[in-house]
């Protein structure tokens, strides 16, 4: 049991792989990815129409075919599956993004939490810890959260 809590943290503090590695882009849309999937999985109800948002967002955010974002999400929900904690997501964005991105990221997570019609306070807490580990000023922070609602 120990021994796996140390291979888990040690592959959370390593790189994804070598063509990761290399590729900010791909770090990014991961690590994304992988945020998107833990908000989805925080209220333990997961509804169709939330992955279909979910989906539906990697495709148009990171401008990929079907095929491509379907790949995306099998990798994401991997790596979300396989970590322990956000750093290893957060700390590759803050490496990556500029302060527009990291706010269209938080209202990527908002339009993933809204999707099944109700939000979850595990939702709206994952995604308010999510923003403070990227830095996410508390304003940017609500407007996007009216943005993704629908009430701005």
């Amino acid at each position: 049991m120990m021994l796996m809590k140390l291979k888990s943290l040690v592959e959370t503090l390593l790189p994804l792989d070598a063509e990761q590695q290399e590729d900010p882009k791909a770090l990014f849309t991961l690590a994304s990815a992988a945020l998107m999937v833990e908000v989805l999985a925080s209220d333990y109800d997961r509804k169709p129409e939330e992955r279909t948002m979910l989906l539906a967002l990697v495709k148009r955010s990171f401008e990929l075919d079907d095929a491509a974002a379907d790949a995306l999400l099998e990798r994401a929900e991997a790596a979300h599956r396989d970590s322990t904690d956000y750093f290893r997501f957060t700390s590759q964005i803050n490496q990556a993004c500029t302060p527009e991105q990291k706010v269209a990221l938080i209202e990527n997570l908002w339009r993933v939490a809204y999707a099944d019609g109700e939000l979850h306070r595990y939702e709206e807490h994952v995604i308010r810890r999510i923003a403070d580990l990227i830095y996410v000023p508390h304003i940017d922070f609500i407007a996007a959260k009216h943005r993704a609602s629908g009430t701005a």
